[in-house]
């Protein structure tokens, strides 16, 4: 029996403002968990780099380009995505806390939070970001 899976990367963009760590999230427009906030990040296409992947998401939804990232791991507990059988690799990126990011493809919204202050998270990602945080 063929097993049906999806690969998505999700990106945790953090920046450093006065001594206090920011990340970037938008707003889903889309089910699942539209109106909820998420980290950005979407489906890698065939033939696509993971990396590259992760870098054409951050921009298509945000605006922010990433020159690096770092990859943190993968997630993928059955479960995680109400789509389907997903798995995520999840990416770590630095950026200038003056850049705005601006919303667009599926996110209805993009803003920085206080790392210490993030609002109710879609998915898995606030366990993603917890990963990302062992990078700090």
């Amino acid at each position: 029996m063929k097993q049906e899976i999806a690969v998505t990367v999700d990106i945790v963009a953090f920046c450093n403002a006065n001594s206090r760590i920011n990340v970037l999230l938008i707003k889903r427009k889309n089910e699942p968990f539209k109106g909820q906030w998420a980290i950005p990040g979407g489906f890698v296409d065939e033939n696509e780099d993971l990396e590259d992947a992760a870098k054409r998401e951050l921009a298509e939804e945000t605006g922010v380009k990433a020159k690096t990232l770092e990859q943190v791991r993968a997630f993928g507990t059955p479960g995680r995505d109400p789509r389907g059988r997903i798995v995520s690799i999840g990416f770590l990126a630095w950026i200038d806390c003056e850049e705005n990011p601006v919303a667009a493809d599926d996110a209805a919204e993009a803003k920085w939070f206080k790392l210490d202050e993030l609002p109710e998270l879609a998915f898995d990602h606030a366990e993603i970001i917890k990963a990302a945080e062992n990078y700090l």
